[in-house]
């Protein structure tokens, strides 16, 4: 698009600009005194600092309406290049086209609205000497504000909005319109073309049999693709806050599938979207009904005395707890190996998330959750704060005010897809783990009466976590390397909590590092470790085949419902289908 072709809205006067600037310190202040409400005190600013940064928005702000002005504003025939940007503002993509550095008043705008930010954050990283959460939650709320108020998220300052309105006479809003409306009538934000997927076809594919059924999960059992196979089979806790087939997308993305072309006997936990007869539910029957349950299930169909497990954000964690059980019941042996895709266990710095188990919030939960179940739809939201303005506000944008088609993956899909949490475990999941961090005191939990302790669990680990993970942290990841007893090897890779996860050899892309030693500190395993491009799927079949190299031949109940466990149904099973 080319500066001259855009609609130019009025020109605000330096006046108004000062209004807007004000207005927004007015809305931060409103923060800053609500921070102070929570703590019970005046919230106290180095006085030097913000004197600070008060001169130098000012001096930045006037300097760049002078530029402005000797520029020759709107009046100029020919765009100067702008002055450089920051690394972080050349590399944000809600100012990516053109328009927004060539057309003259756009670039006003957009310079105006980072410098803005520059202000509020700093003048939020400003408060000192109180709790750090408080603190961080001012941050959290001036960046959800920031993301809120950019430009790009209003037709008249958006000039591909304003081009797009022009080129189609208003078509684009019309259609926005009954995105918007749709959405409003579901309760949730859509991100992609739900209508292009159906569970079983193209999505959730590979081919198995449900071969149990409890109140709680489905057991898929997936068909093997190869002659022989590890003695020792594979069983995956997929996280209930999500529907499994994160780990089974389409064929080219899916883990499962993966897994089963090495040569592994694949089994998988398809957990049950909660309603009201879970109203009971607790952690306990998701550790004894749930993990042990299902372990002991593929230990007993195949004959064999253990299994290599893989728990997915919560359900690791919740496998940390199993292990600590067994450990404490002498039967750590039923699991071989264990492998944790993104798992906190020591919520000390888990991040964002911790902002959300306040008692207020907590209050909000159980009204949320009256019917004995939370919503899905309030934790997907939730998760969508933690990365407002991509996955919310870049939504806005592209289906709300430029009216465009939602495009087809799987992925996206796959997020909308949401589940419902038991009231009872979601709560004391918040306040037992991520409030009070329990699971990392010995003796604070117990399971079935038994007392568990992390430092019991000896089991051959292997930890993944994601560099970018906004969910589980890689410094909250890395904790659970301080808790186990035994050998554990932590994998670090690109990407964050699901591209960091779901990133198959064909795919080529990111990075991940190892050490070919343990190490003391995530410092120091930073500081040695080795980068190798490329998926890090082929590190894990590595390491699974080095804990139990044998291999059996593919015959009777190696294959779904030729065992003791008569096949129920195809996978995916009707649980995941389930709304």
């Amino acid at each position: 698009m080319k500066a001259q072709d855009v609609m130019e809205p009025h020109l605000p006067t330096l006046e108004d600009m000062q209004q807007w600037t004000q207005v927004l310190g007015r809305a931060q202040q409103l923060m800053l005194e609500q921070a102070a409400g929570a703590t019970g005190r005046t919230l106290p600013f180095d006085p030097e600092a913000v004197a600070r940064i008060q001169t130098g928005f000012a001096d930045e702000g006037l300097a760049l309406w002078q530029r402005f002005l000797d520029s020759g504003g709107l009046l100029r025939d020919h765009p100067e290049p702008p002055p450089s940007d920051s690394p972080a503002a050349a590399r944000d993509r809600r100012f990516a086209d053109p328009a927004w550095t060539e057309h003259p008043f756009y670039d006003l705008i957009r310079q105006s609205y980072l410098l803005l930010s520059d202000y509020l954050t700093k003048l939020a990283d400003a408060v000192d000497g109180v709790d750090p959460k408080q603190k961080a939650k001012l941050r959290f709320a001036t960046t959800g504000l920031l993301d809120a108020i950019a430009p790009s998220n209003f037709p008249l300052t958006n000039p591909l909005v304003v081009q797009k309105t022009i080129q189609s006479g208003g078509e684009n809003l019309v259609k926005g319109l009954q995105h918007m409306l749709a959405d409003l009538e579901k309760g949730q934000l859509t991100h992609t073309d739900g209508t292009a997927f159906e569970l079983g076809r193209n999505i959730a594919s590979t081919p198995g049999k449900v071969i149990k059924e409890t109140p709680l999960y489905q057991l898929i059992h997936y068909a093997p693709t190869t002659d022989k196979v590890l003695e020792t089979p594979l069983i995956i806790f997929p996280p209930w806050i999500n529907r499994f087939y994160i780990l089974d997308l389409s064929p080219e993305k899916s883990f499962v599938k993966w897994a089963v072309d090495q040569g592994i006997s694949v089994f998988l936990v398809s957990w049950k979207s909660a309603d009201a007869s879970m109203k009971d539910v607790v952690w306990d029957d998701y550790i004894l009904d749930g993990q042990i349950d299902a372990i002991d299930t593929v230990r007993d169909l195949l004959g064999v005395p253990g299994v290599h497990a893989i728990g997915y954000c919560v359900a690791g964690t919740t496998l940390a707890a199993t292990l600590a059980l067994l450990a404490a019941r002498g039967e750590a042996d039923k699991v071989a190996s264990a492998t944790f895709f993104t798992a906190q266990v020591d919520f000390s710095k888990a991040g964002d998330l911790t902002l959300f188990v306040d008692d207020e919030q907590m209050k909000m939960v159980e009204q949320l959750s009256s019917g004995g179940f939370l919503d899905g739809r309030y934790m997907a939201a939730t998760f969508n704060l933690l990365r407002g303005r991509d996955l919310i506000w870049n939504y806005v944008v592209n289906n709300y005010l430029l009216g465009q088609d939602y495009p087809p993956f799987d992925l996206l899909y796959w997020n909308g897809d949401t589940t419902n949490l038991p009231a009872r475990w979601h709560k004391d999941y918040l306040t037992q783990l991520y409030r009070d961090n329990l699971l990392v005191q010995p003796g604070a939990i117990s399971v079935a009466g038994t007392p568990i302790d992390l430092r019991r669990v000896r089991t051959p680990a292997y930890v993944q976590a994601g560099r970018e993970d906004h969910i589980a942290p890689l410094e909250s990841v890395w904790k659970l390397t301080e808790h186990f007893s035994g050998p554990i090897r932590f994998l670090l890779a690109g990407s964050g909590h699901i591209a960091g996860v779901v990133n198959p050899p064909s795919a080529q892309k990111y990075q991940y590092w190892t050490c070919a030693e343990s190490q003391p500190t995530l410092e120091a395993f930073l500081a040695h470790a080795k980068e190798t491009k490329g998926s890090w799927w082929p590190d894990w079949i590595e390491w699974i085949r080095g804990q139990a190299p044998a291999t059996v031949p593919v015959k009777g109940a190696r294959r779904p419902g030729k065992g003791r466990l008569k096949a129920l149904e195809d996978a995916p099973g009707r649980y995941v289908k389930t709304r």
